[in-house]
């Protein structure tokens, strides 16, 4: 028996290597006669580019830029395929993990520093871009990306809009006559972890907003710039960025650089498990075991396990999934692709005592199917 571990990561707790290298340690407490192999995945949230740079063993690059907040810091992004290609992480220039919890402000946070990293990947010479976009802290469309990159949102009179997003309501008109020349012959490819579009009851800011800091009157204007980003979008490029899937992923990020950078937007684990040969591991495998904080219905819509168990069932590979949280009762639409889902906790306990043991409860549950396994 040959077991493929293949987990995303538990949120607020493991990262996905460390959650696989929970499992497998699991395994190994037991005599199953089997062999394992590690394969963390990830679906376009915080700790995507990390693991596409590990799996292709790529080249790490140190690059100084500004925080959702305007601050400087030290952070890098990856490079991959002799150099062509800059897989970049929106978190580490733009992400919540960056602010502290009293700082938290989608009207003002940007995503400025995404759009230095992409700008220095070009300095770079890369032909392609790849941008996770999980866990940012901001909700302002792409604006500041596409700001970074020489992109001028004006008022009425002409002026140049300051406090963005804060001040989008007043946008009239955005200059892309300075936008970097290079871009046109850049592929720019955007992960996308959830499928929100960009307005609405399901929207950037009704959804994230609130994760994000905003209360009730900061979601209306985030959602009245958006609105607003949207028309002038439309009306100087013809696209409708509020009607494409995806587009509420980051905040609305992924709808900006759709529009004005062509980006393809896809999703994320589907494109991870591809770009990092996921397939042939999978082939390898006789059982495979998935897992991150909760599943639920949710996870079917295109989270990382439930990439990992529709391709492992296409091939007739039984599925494990487990996970802090799973529905109390059997759910069938869960069941077509997990065989067996099982929650790691044992005892009752709050959340932080919970996501604090999320790295003995794997082990303990693990051990605990590989013995199950040896015995039939």
């Amino acid at each position: 028996m040959h077991i493929l571990i293949a987990p995303n990561a538990f949120k607020n707790s493991l990262s996905a290597y460390d959650a696989a290298q929970a499992i497998q340690k699991g395994i190994k407490l037991s005599t199953l006669k089997c062999t394992t192999e590690c394969f963390p995945i990830a679906d376009g949230g915080d700790g995507t580019a990390s693991l596409i740079i590990k799996q292709l063993q790529g080249k790490t690059v140190p690059v100084t830029v500004h925080d959702p907040l305007g601050r400087l810091i030290q952070t890098s992004f990856g490079l991959i395929e002799n150099g062509r290609t800059a897989v970049i992480e929106m978190a580490d220039a733009s992400g919540l993990r960056l602010l502290k919890h009293d700082e938290l402000n989608p009207l003002s946070a940007t995503s400025y520093g995404t759009g230095e990293m992409i700008k220095t990947a070009l300095d770079a010479g890369v032909n392609k871009v790849i941008i996770a976009m999980g866990g940012s802290a901001t909700v302002d469309g792409g604006t500041g990306i596409l700001k970074a990159l020489g992109a001028r949102f004006l008022n009425e009179a002409g002026h140049e809009l300051i406090n963005l997003p804060a001040s989008l309501t007043d946008l009239a008109r955005i200059d892309i006559s300075n936008m970097d020349k290079r871009l046109p012959d850049c592929e720019i490819t955007v992960l996308c972890d959830v499928d929100n579009m960009l307005l609405g009851s399901r929207g950037a800011a009704a959804v994230f907003g609130p994760q994000k800091g905003a209360d009730a009157d900061a979601v209306g204007k985030l959602e009245a710039g958006l609105s607003r980003f949207n028309d002038i979008t439309l009306r100087e490029t013809g696209k409708d960025i509020s009607t494409i899937k995806y587009g509420g992923t980051a905040g609305g990020a992924s709808a900006g650089v759709y529009a004005y950078l062509n980006a393809s937007l896809v999703n994320g684990i589907d494109n991870f498990m591809e770009l990092t040969g996921f397939n042939e591991a999978l082939n390898r495998s006789t059982l495979v075991i998935t897992g991150e904080g909760s599943i639920d219905e949710q996870t079917l819509q295109g989270k990382g396990p439930f990439g990992v168990a529709n391709l492992a069932k296409l091939k007739g590979i039984p599925v494990i999934g487990l996970a802090g949280k799973v529905p109390a009762k059997p759910n069938e639409q869960l069941n077509q692709y997990f065989d067996v889902l099982l929650a790691i906790g044992n005892e009752p306990s709050d959340i932080s005592t919970a996501l604090n043991r999320t790295g003995q409860n794997l082990i303990r549950v693990s051990k605990g199917i590989a013995d199950m396994l040896r015995i039939g």
